[in-house]
């Protein structure tokens, strides 16, 4: 499985459309999205039980 920071970079190039992050595992996507410059650009989504999609956005002040 590849790591969120791989996902980051696939979701901004375009190459996928949305990263499903877990409640469980958003400690782990949070760590590699906080390290980003553009992280105001991925916009999350919450869905049920505390579970996010999150898609990238350049449009996003």
């Amino acid at each position: 499985m590849e790591n969120y920071d791989q996902q980051l970079n696939k979701l901004k190039s375009g190459e996928i459309k949305k990263i499903y992050v877990e409640r469980d595992n958003f400690m782990l996507f949070r760590d590699s999205w906080l390290k980003r410059e553009d992280r105001k650009y991925f916009v999350g989504e919450a869905t049920h039980n505390g579970n996010i999609n999150y898609r990238y956005d350049e449009t996003v002040l």
